[in-house]
């Protein structure tokens, strides 16, 4: 007797038409019980991940934001400071240069020269510094409103991917609590002793416990079957597994040979 069976690409083998001995549909059943367990177990660990890097997304945008109007704010004060310093600077160097009419000697002279130098050369590095902070200001500007859209945008669509994820996580107890009762109901209805290489395959090497024939060789480990072991599995009157890797094999038509 030969066997039809779908193979999924993302899951376990599944049963698909045909007919098949009750335990090894039985078994499948179970093995994809397991496989959506599995799932479920992993998401508790990458779903709380996710919400924490979509939270740390909301708060660098945030924070990004408030930096930028930080800085926005400060060099508006430090404008503010610089015109104020180069008047007073300015107004400084108007009275040296007024007392110049009065100088009588070239000593006074040389001395107030050198006063106004100085002025004028801190007069002229304020006001390079006061056209620099000019156009960071504005520079500051763009950013702002750029860092406000994308810090908008992020508390939007991150707080409904959040919400979702939310769903999700808190549907998983029902999910697991549905899938085990799933699990007990197909178990009770599989030998003890199927049950139990079962069970030992899938614990001890992990992955799937029922495999198909690849090629007239073990589906996992890729060892080759007699020709003897093949007509066996082929009849499917009972269930072998693999003498190799302990695995439970099954026939498929369509890719078994």
């Amino acid at each position: 007797m030969r066997f039809s069976f779908e193979v999924p690409m993302n899951k376990p083998l599944q049963a698909q038409g045909g007919v098949m001995p009750s335990e090894l549909e039985l078994l499948l059943k179970l093995q994809i019980v397991d496989y959506d367990l599995g799932e479920l177990e992993r998401s508790k660990e990458y779903l709380p991940d996710m919400m924490d890097n979509l939270r740390t997304e909301i708060e660098e945008a945030k924070t990004k934001l408030e930096s930028t109007t930080a800085e926005f704010n400060e060099k508006k004060v430090t404008v503010k400071t610089l015109e104020s310093e180069i008047a007073a600077k300015e107004a400084e160097l108007q009275k040296y240069q007024q007392q110049m009419m009065s100088i009588k000697t070239n000593k006074e002279y040389d001395a107030l020269v050198a006063q106004i130098d100085a002025i004028k050369e801190v007069i002229s590095n304020q006001e390079t510094e006061l056209l620099q902070t000019d156009e960071r200001l504005t520079e500051l500007e763009k950013e702002i409103a750029e860092y406000g859209d994308k810090s908008a945008s992020a508390e939007e669509t991150n707080s409904r991917q959040l919400a979702i994820l939310q769903e999700k996580i808190d549907s998983i107890g029902d999910k697991v609590e549905a899938k085990e009762g799933e699990r007990d109901q197909i178990s009770t209805q599989i030998s003890r002793s199927t049950r139990s290489v079962y069970e030992r395959v899938r614990k001890g090497k992990g992955g799937s416990a029922v495999v198909t024939v690849k090629k007239r060789a073990c589906g996992s480990c890729y060892k080759a079957l007699t020709p003897r072991k093949v007509q066996e599995i082929k009849k499917g009157d009972r269930i072998h597994t693999c003498e190799n890797c302990g695995r439970l094999l099954f026939w498929n038509e369509e890719v078994s040979n």
